[in-house]
């Protein structure tokens, strides 16, 4: 079970743009990250591998806020804010819920939960 300060260490990290290191410090080995209902991703590498390709699309993504967090045991809800900047200037911002389950101190599986009619640049 996450302390609560664990889970704000792990917010810390996104809020600043640490995304890779965020899935390298925070994530079990056998990690799963799911997107809305599509297949799990599962396995580190595989979670750091595809966090770098996101990263690659885009010019730039900014965490804007982590507007709530709630702790339940080992299930973690964040809800967070993010703005996504093409490499043409064109942006948009992404509200989701990431679901997470807890083993200990490391994330083991994470579900996000948002609109993908939110992903329209403008």
């Amino acid at each position: 079970m996450p302390s609560r300060e664990r889970v704000e260490s792990l917010i810390a990290l996104v809020v600043q743009g640490k995304y890779v290191e965020a899935i390298q410090e925070f994530y079990t080995e056998d990690a799963s990250m799911q997107e809305n209902q599509e297949p799990p991703r599962k396995g580190l590498q595989v979670l750091v591998a595809g966090e770098e390709k996101a990263l690659a699309m885009f010019k730039e993504i900014r965490t804007l806020a982590a507007k709530s967090f709630l702790i339940d045991g080992d299930r973690v809800a964040i809800n967070w804010l993010f703005e996504l900047v093409a490499h043409d200037g064109r942006s948009f911002q992404q509200d989701e819920i990431a679901y997470q389950l807890w083993r200990g101190d490391k994330i083991s599986e994470e579900q996000f939960y948002y609109d993908p009619g939110q992903r329209k640049l403008a």
